[in-house]
């Protein structure tokens, strides 16, 4: 399953919106099969703050593991934000 980011705006700063994002993606995860894989691609997205993505990507990344991959991830303020996820988080992301 690929997931496009910029569906969720350009900017992605709040941890409200991240949460009202990741909660209207839940209808789409639950047709997710146990051996498919879950691509989130930042392509369109200017803006990429750690509350959204902590909101967002965190629990992705705790429920499918190393089937979640990341890609488009070039732009810095996403690069920048991961780094800091993945700290707080202590997983690293798949990235392609």
């Amino acid at each position: 399953m690929k997931i496009e980011l910029k569906k969720f705006g350009t900017t992605l700063i709040s941890r409200q919106t991240g949460r009202e994002a990741f909660s209207a993606l839940q209808s789409l995860l639950r047709d997710v099969k146990e051996t498919e894989s879950i691509e989130i691609d930042f392509y369109g997205v200017l803006t990429f703050s750690p509350s959204w993505g902590d909101e967002f990507l965190t629990p992705l990344l705790n429920t499918y593991g190393d089937r979640l991959t990341l890609e488009n991830t070039e732009n810095p303020s996403v690069q920048a934000t991961l780094e800091i996820l993945q700290k707080i988080v202590g997983k690293n992301f798949n990235r392609k």
